[in-house]
């Protein structure tokens, strides 16, 4: 769980409201007559609806579908663990240096991760080596370019919703013109003046405590993924090339920090 996203996310709407109710002395009443006076469903509707469809008609289908994919994997911290993936890595630096790479099938055939999997496939079936890592690097760069692509469609989200915020903001003041015609009497000023400001609160409060977070947070689980796979091409061409075992862990840990290489190093030592 990404308990950082979620705590940053709840304690920066909570300052909003806190602000929002500041001068309230207190009184439930007016409390809540605060809060109202920042909601106005004119502002929503052209905010969230302009904001929507532009994004409909910005990205194809299949990029909208993965919405749901997005969050999960925003939200999951834990699935990459370069320390794991190291240890298995020598693991099988030690079968194939004892039985030879085709032992490395049947570990290969049992991996879940399918670019692992495929990594392992392509020692065992004794391919080119520069072949194999050209296969496997484009791998990692076609991977990266789709996940930039979700994350580009949330950063577009972030920069249009402000522009939809000052949409809204001349819709009002078009709106409150109008309204101070003489045979009007101006009683539509205060609604239209409503509008014309909180659309452009809503627009910056989607686009940077939203939109933003969600595409760096996508970037961030894109280098941890990238990561994880260039330990793993790394490793495999080691292994086909027969490094020591010993020798590939520590070359493997110059991928990762001093701090973490301690952590995953002392844990392994002490099962050892």
């Amino acid at each position: 769980m990404n308990i950082t996203y979620i705590i940053g996310t709840v304690v920066a709407f909570a300052v909003m409201f806190i602000g929002m109710m500041i001068g309230s002395e207190g009184e439930a009443f007016l409390v809540v007559t605060k809060l109202g006076n920042f909601w106005d469903p004119a502002s929503v509707f052209i905010v969230i609806g302009c904001t929507v469809a532009v994004l409909v008609a910005s990205f194809p289908g299949s990029a909208l579908a993965n919405i749901p994919k997005h969050f999960g994997v925003m939200m999951n911290t834990k699935k990459y663990d370069p320390m794991a993936i190291i240890d298995k890595l020598v693991e099988l630096a030690q079968v194939a240096r004892k039985n030879g790479l085709l032992a490395l099938e049947e570990m290969g055939n049992q991996e879940q991760d399918p670019f692992f999997k495929q990594c392992i496939m392509l020692i065992v079936d004794n391919n080119d080596a520069d072949q194999a890592r050209e296969i496997m690097m484009n791998d990692i760069e076609q991977s990266a370019a789709r996940h930039e692509d979700g994350a580009g469609m949330y950063e577009k989200a972030s920069s249009v919703a402000p522009a939809f915020g000052m949409v809204g903001t001349l819709v009002g003041l078009i709106n409150m013109l109008k309204a101070m015609d003489i045979e009007s009497g101006g009683g539509d000023l205060g609604p239209a003046m409503a509008t014309a400001l909180i659309t452009t609160l809503y627009g910056c409060v989607m686009a940077h405590m939203i939109f933003g977070p969600i595409a760096t947070q996508l970037r961030r689980r894109d280098e941890e993924e990238t990561l994880c796979k260039l330990i793993i091409v790394e490793g495999i061409m080691s292994i086909q090339s027969g490094a020591n075992p010993k020798f590939l862990r520590e070359k493997l840990l110059t991928f990762i920090g001093q701090k973490q290489r301690g952590e995953g190093g002392g844990k392994k030592k002490g099962g050892e």
